[in-house]
């Protein structure tokens, strides 16, 4: 059985930073691909940003290139993502997912039906 718990979020204010935490168990962590994505109040889950499984290779959605930076320890089984210069339209629920690949270069690993285990969620919420 693959958890993944995350942790970090919390009301920060615009222009502020947050560091979300993914720890995941049960799978062979290092060898996989791993994401985050969000989904604010009334809207569809969005992709937000994704890395391969050593860390060399990163994606993001265009409204998040530059100001989010996702990063994993594979020795901790933790993928972080690093939020700067947040707005009050990043306010959502936060979710870290895994895939069964290692890879992220595919348009499909931008999409949720490329990863099989997700976490619960940790919101974030930016006042304006």
């Amino acid at each position: 059985q693959v958890q993944l718990v995350e942790s970090g979020g919390g009301l920060v204010q615009a222009g502020g930073s947050l560091r979300l935490s993914c720890v995941a168990s049960g799978r062979t962590f290092s060898s996989v691909a791993s994401a985050w994505f969000r989904q604010a109040p009334g809207k569809e889950r969005e992709f937000v940003a994704a890395i391969n499984w050593n860390g060399g290779i990163t994606v993001y959605a265009d409204s998040m290139k530059g100001r989010f930076t996702i990063s994993r320890d594979n020795a901790k089984n933790t993928v972080y993502l690093q939020m700067n210069s947040l707005k009050p339209e990043d306010t959502a629920v936060y979710y870290c997912a895994t895939a069964p690949y290692s890879q992220v270069t595919t348009r499909e690993a931008r999409g949720e039906r490329y990863y099989d285990y997700w976490g619960q969620g940790t919101q974030v919420t930016v006042s304006a």
